[in-house]
């Protein structure tokens, strides 16, 4: 079959960013299929064509997926009255491509939800099979952090869910809570899938040639993020652990954030401000140059603000990532990932908006070496055994055809 697979923010492991799309594309066309990806631009990010733009659009082949890419550049620093409208651009350039290219699926990945607008017109109009994949919970993530307070743009982001839930044949939910809240939106449970985000194991793992930002020494104890700086990720949580540690005189523990995002220039003013030297900034890396320092690092930090709506409606790449490498992973929130790691013993948890907690958690991992490493073991093991990315992609194709017999 052909499909026309919709994701605004794809990218290769060329770049930064999420490759959720890219492996699922490969594992398509390893199957048989053809894949023509719609995106956008992603700054920061590469979706792997070099051609000139030529009337803001360019498209070509990559690993055999022919895509097509608009150019909108996109960054989470943007505003929100500039990201929504990039976002509606998108969707109704996308409208245009439904209409010009054949194709016997549609299949529309989140986020942004506006994402869904051409599965609706393809479904409605051309009559087409239409998969939709729900990555976030839209609107209660932004609802519940601020983000969004208007109530007529809230009504409306519920009407198009509801328009997109109502037109998309078959589902797939990225975590168990974003399944349990399509199912209790009137889904037929038979037509949702559960499959999260899985673990790059031939990026991510002790192949990777190690190494450490010139300011981290090789006996320190190197924890890592790796991801956006924005509101959802309440990085502010790891100053105030740096600052703990700091007046405990652990000079011994590094805490290297990496990434970009709407906050991190008033992050690394208030570590400046604050004269927070074990806390190290990084601009966004590629794949194999991100695989490489996980490689050489001591802990993964799975950081998110503490909103309800996250403990069991998010699938971050990031924790995939660190498992893959290796990595024990210490959590600030509950839900089914802290669940994870309590079951498979591969890290820390702590109750959310306790830096006290968080910090001696650290000292923990710095100080017991061997059951740090023991960690990082069952890390690996669960990732090789339950998230290998070759065997979830085997059950994302598994969907899409299921929704065209």
């Amino acid at each position: 079959m052909k499909v026309l697979y919709f994701h605004q923010h794809f990218v290769t492991p060329l770049g930064a960013g999420g490759t959720r799309s890219y492996e699922m594309a490969l594992r398509l066309i390893a199957r048989g299929h053809k894949v023509i990806m719609v995106c956008g631009s992603v700054r920061g990010g590469h979706t792997g064509l070099k051609t000139p733009f030529k009337n803001k659009v360019r498209r070509g082949f990559v690993d055999g997926i022919e895509v097509i890419e608009f150019n909108l550049s996109y960054s989470n620093s943007d505003t929100f009255v500039k990201r929504s409208l990039i976002f509606f651009i998108y969707a109704f350039k996308s409208i245009a491509i439904v209409f010009k290219e054949k194709s016997d699926l549609v299949f529309a990945t989140t986020t942004p939800l506006t994402a869904g607008i051409p599965g609706i017109v393809s479904r409605w109009i051309r009559r087409k099979p239409f998969v939709f994949e729900i990555r976030d919970l839209w609107p209660e993530l932004p609802k519940a952090m601020g983000v969004i307070k208007n109530p007529f743009v809230l009504k409306a982001m519920s009407l198009l869910e509801w328009a997109c839930y109502r037109s998309a044949h078959r589902y797939i939910g990225l975590s168990p809570g974003i399944v349990e809240s399509i199912v209790a939106r009137g889904v037929v449970k038979d037509r949702v899938d559960l499959v999260p985000n899985g673990c790059d194991l031939s990026i991510f793992g002790p192949k990777q040639t190690p190494w450490r930002p010139l300011n981290v020494r090789p006996n320190d104890l190197m924890a890592i993020f790796a991801g956006a700086h924005g509101i959802a990720n309440g990085l502010d949580a790891l100053l105030d652990v740096a600052a703990i540690l700091k007046k405990r005189n652990r000079s011994d523990i590094k805490l290297v954030l990496i990434g970009q995002g709407k906050l991190k220039s008033k992050l690394v003013e208030r570590a400046t401000q604050e004269g927070l030297n074990n806390i190290i900034f990084l601009d966004p890396i590629n794949k194999n140059r991100l695989a490489g320092l996980m490689v050489s690092a001591d802990l993964g930090l799975q950081i998110l603000s503490n909103v309800p709506a996250f403990y069991y409606g998010t699938s971050p790449n990031k924790f995939f990532d660190y498992i893959a490498s290796g990595l024990p992973v210490l959590i600030n929130y509950p839900g089914w990932l802290a669940d994870m790691i309590n079951d498979n013993g591969c890290g820390f948890t702590v109750e959310p908006e306790n830096p006290d907690a968080f910090a001696s958690a650290l000292e923990q991992a710095a100080d017991d070496r061997s059951r740090l490493f023991k960690m990082g073991q069952n890390s690996r093991l669960l990732a090789e055994q339950e998230y290998d990315r070759t065997k979830l992609s085997n059950r994302f194709v598994d969907c899409l055809e299921r929704a065209v017999k």
